[in-house]
């Protein structure tokens, strides 16, 4: 009797396509808690930070958001190395249920005027633990979803990692929208706003049950058949023998990221602070630029399958330095909603470009015995460094009377990360993921 046949393209695609399915839906999940905490920032503001003037408050929110980026690189060290020695699957489900603890830590941590200072500690500590996990969560996902995907449309799947961060915004600001509908404001910034961490912590439990259900990649299963896996130098020795790929990432990474975050969770508070839109109608805006922005990621994932990566990322890198200052400066004197959607939809169209084949580039430049480690550690340290402050930048320049400098600062991070895609090798023609 004969070894068995293999499987057919149609059961590998079916397979495929169920292994990009669950690992994206549990990328949502973790998302949609990340991002509840910016969303709903300016409701529970008041309720861990004594009260001061709502400038005040938002920046010492933006503070323990940005902390919380500060623990990225440690979760991005510690389940990237899980991942690479005991497969990504085993990471993915740590990463969601460190999230679910955190979530659940906001939801229940009385205010400031119950238990004093040990509600911003709490809100500081729970932070911590969502960094920690959304910092092992990008690397894990990200290389998951390449490993799994085929070398001809790679880019196309592989951009449904930021497809479902995305949507997990959207869907915390979605429940912001509801809550806003249904309830009153002082009912909101009193006690509605612990409703989404409830929500996302019940989430999360959920997408652990999922996650343990998933597939290894084939990549993961044959080095570790072959030794590769238990042979290779591990941590930190094993990465820098990566050195030039490893400052790739980085470069790479910091404009990206402070777009992104600027022209989505930063673009929420900017229309209130400075625009001087309303809370809801802000919201309203941020969301439908977000949907536009979601769907636009497939494209750009299957065009980078056509053309390269690398054009498109120079495209982003272009754009975002020269249209940057002119946008935002247009951005604070727009007094339609319509104005000020084109304007943000507009510049997410362009942070696509970034967002829609980054992972896949980083994890094409990695061999698997390193690559969850590789593009998560570089990558969460420009993140914390660049996209957790942006916040916190954006809105002291603004108290010190200089928020246009902040404009400035953007264009030229993102022009630093033009000459790393204009040096850089294409990726999609020299890529290191062994073919599923």
């Amino acid at each position: 009797m004969g070894p068995p046949a293999p499987p057919s393209d149609d059961a590998l695609h079916r397979r495929r396509l169920r292994a990009i399915v669950g690992g994206s839906i549990g990328n949502l999940v973790e998302w949609y808690d990340w991002y509840a905490y910016s969303a709903f920032a300016l409701y529970f503001a008041g309720a861990f930070f004594p009260r001061s003037d709502v400038t005040a408050q938002l920046l010492q929110t933006a503070a323990v958001f940005a902390v919380g980026f500060f623990m990225r690189p440690v979760g991005s060290w510690l389940i990237g190395r899980y991942a690479d020695r005991h497969g990504r699957r085993a990471a993915l489900t740590l990463s969601v249920t460190l999230m679910c603890a955190g979530s659940l830590m906001i939801a229940v941590t009385p205010g400031y005027a119950t238990i004093g200072v040990m509600a911003p500690v709490l809100l500081v500590v729970a932070r911590l633990l969502q960094g920690i996990s959304v910092g092992g969560e990008y690397g894990a996902s990200a290389t998951y979803l390449s490993e799994r995907a085929g070398r001809k449309r790679r880019g196309f799947y592989s951009s449904f990692q930021y497809v479902t961060l995305i949507m997990g915004q959207l869907l915390a600001l979605s429940v912001l929208l509801v809550l806003q509908r249904v309830m009153s404001e002082a009912a909101l910034m009193a006690w509605g706003w612990r409703i989404p961490f409830v929500l996302g912590a019940f989430a999360a439990v959920s997408a652990i049950w999922m996650r343990r259900s998933l597939d290894e990649t084939t990549s993961f299963t044959v080095a570790k058949a072959a030794g590769v896996v238990a042979e290779a130098p591990s941590g930190l020795r094993g990465l820098l023998a990566h050195g030039r790929a490893v400052a790739t990432v980085f470069g790479l990474t910091a404009g990206g990221a402070l777009a992104f975050y600027v022209f989505t969770t930063y673009a929420q508070k900017f229309l209130v602070n400075t625009t001087g839109f309303s809370k809801a109608t802000a919201s309203q805006i941020n969301a439908a630029t977000l949907v536009v922005f979601m769907c636009v990621q497939p494209v750009i994932g299957a065009w980078s399958d056509r053309i390269g990566r690398r054009p498109i990322l120079m495209t982003f890198g272009a754009l975002g330095a020269l249209g940057t200052v002119p946008l935002l400066t247009a951005l604070e004197t727009a007094r339609s909603p319509l104005v000020a959607f084109a304007l943000l939809t507009g510049a997410l169209l362009v942070v696509s470009c970034y967002t829609a084949i980054n992972a896949v580039v980083k994890a094409e430049l990695f061999p698997t015995e390193v690559r969850a480690l590789g593009v998560a550690l570089p990558y969460s340290i420009a993140v914390s460094l660049f996209g957790g402050t942006a916040e916190y930048v954006a809105l002291w320049l603004k108290g010190v009377g200089h928020e246009r400098w902040f404009y400035w600062y953007a264009a030229v991070v993102m022009g630093a990360s033009f000459a790393v895609y204009a040096l850089m090798p294409e990726t999609r023609d020299t890529s290191r993921i062994v073919e599923e």
